[in-house]
């Protein structure tokens, strides 16, 4: 199926892309832009975003850094994108923190960068752009991102982490179900081990091999074939999908 077919009603659209600047959120925001959607890419590595801008195709973008633990600077950044595009159509929160570290290790600090950048900015990200989009009578779309391990449970030293992640699935169906009478969709998007930079920050190589091979597919998933995911969930392909977790993972999940 093209990519063209996938993104059913989307040219014209804008979409505000979290974690924009590498891995999923970084394939997410091409591909967006490829189908001709106006996109406002974030992320905290504006070098990423610099990056990033060399290689979009011609379009209205624009790109700004956000640190996802200030939440008066999220709500601030749907505002300005709201503002400058007149509307926003989908947002696809794509951005995580990960600090593997061993149960007992892990400290006041980390759980709480962790559940900020992972589970509260999901919360007043998904609020303030829902409100836009009520405010404007926009059937839009909202794609969380969780992970396998939201099921799995965490393994090693993910804990803070996978915690954060299955507070994501329970807080976008509360969303759903607020926003689906006003034709707006929260879905979530839980994928398995995908070859972006924080699957091998801290990580051993031979812990990455080994979950390579424990996938029925027999390696990592690539950011594209998430960003596809993502796209079908934007589309008018997905119009009667709301408060679902969709499961990326190659087969290593299964349910």
């Amino acid at each position: 199926m093209s990519t063209q077919a996938l993104g059913a009603g989307l040219p014209g659209k804008v979409a505000l892309v979290t974690g924009a600047s590498s891995g999923i959120g970084r394939a997410t925001a091409l591909m967006f832009a490829r189908e001709g959607m106006r996109v406002c890419a974030t992320a905290r590595d504006e070098a990423g975003l610099t990056e990033l801008a060399r290689e979009m195709p011609p379009g209205a973008h624009i790109y700004r850094a956000l640190d996802l633990q200030d939440v008066k600077g999220c709500e601030a950044l749907v505002a300005e994108v709201d503002t400058h595009f007149g509307g926003i159509h989908v947002l696809a929160h794509i951005a995580a923190y990960l600090k593997r570290k061993d149960l007992f290790d892990v400290t006041e600090a980390d759980w709480d960068e962790q559940l900020d950048v992972n589970l509260r900015s999901s919360f007043f990200l998904n609020r303030a752009v829902g409100k836009t989009m009520i405010d404007r009578k926009i059937s839009g779309s909202i794609i969380n991102y969780s992970s396998s391990s939201w099921i799995i449970g965490p393994m090693k030293g993910s804990d803070s982490y996978v915690a954060s992640k299955g507070g994501v699935v329970s807080l976008a169906r509360g969303f759903a179900r607020q926003f689906g009478p006003y034709g707006i969709r929260v879905n979530v998007i839980a994928p398995g081990q995908i070859n972006t930079p924080m699957q091998h920050v801290d990580n051993d190589p031979k812990i990455v091999a080994e979950a390579a091979a424990a996938c029925p597919l027999r390696r990592m998933g690539e950011p594209e074939e998430l960003a596809r995911v993502t796209l079908f969930l934007a589309s008018d392909n997905a119009s009667f999908i709301n408060g679902a977790t969709i499961n990326v993972s190659g087969g290593l999940l299964m349910y």
